[in-house]
């Protein structure tokens, strides 16, 4: 247990920053949730709005911190791929 006023005070800025980082991880699954089900669908043009309302999300996600950037780079490369295909 924290003993020193700093230690404390240190204990509380990282559950803050902990419960905003659950939540813009979760927000950027549910955007390639929606994603998702729209390439499941078959629905091309869904499936590009779906991504291009993710993407500024994930990326904003990466700049925090939250993901690594490679990661996010990766996820929407892949999803953008997919979407794609759907036209193919």
């Amino acid at each position: 247990m924290a003993n020193t006023a700093s230690a404390k005070k240190a204990t509380r800025k990282i559950a803050r920053r902990t419960e905003v980082n659950k939540t813009r991880r979760s927000r950027v699954r549910s955007f390639v949730r929606t994603v998702e089900e729209a390439i499941a669908s078959g629905d091309q043009s869904a499936a590009a709005e779906a991504l291009k309302a993710a993407q500024p999300e994930m990326m904003r996600a990466a700049t925090k911190g939250v993901i690594h950037r490679n990661t996010v780079s990766r996820k929407v490369s892949r999803l953008a791929k997919r979407v794609n295909a759907i036209s193919a």
